[in-house]
């Protein structure tokens, strides 16, 4: 199982995010754990500056922007 942390204040880019890591996840039938992170604190220990982040098991992989469905996909299959 993936630990995936979105991080961002709530905006609507980081909701979609949120919203299409699941969709994606349900499709390829990939258990996650996604958690969504609003504290600027712990969203700036990670080093993200701009919103929406991805976190996964640990490690930011995105920053800025809603990822497209094929780089989620990459994710989950990695």
């Amino acid at each position: 199982m993936k630990n995936i942390k979105v991080l961002g204040s709530g905006c609507a880019n980081c909701q979609t995010t949120a919203k299409l890591i699941e969709e994606t996840a349900r499709e390829l039938g990939v258990e996650i754990e996604l958690e969504k992170v609003e504290d600027i604190g712990q969203i700036m220990s990670y080093g993200v500056m701009s919103t929406p982040g991805v976190v996964i098991d640990g490690t930011v992989v995105h920053a800025g922007g809603v990822p497209d469905r094929k780089r989620i996909e990459d994710w989950l299959k990695g």
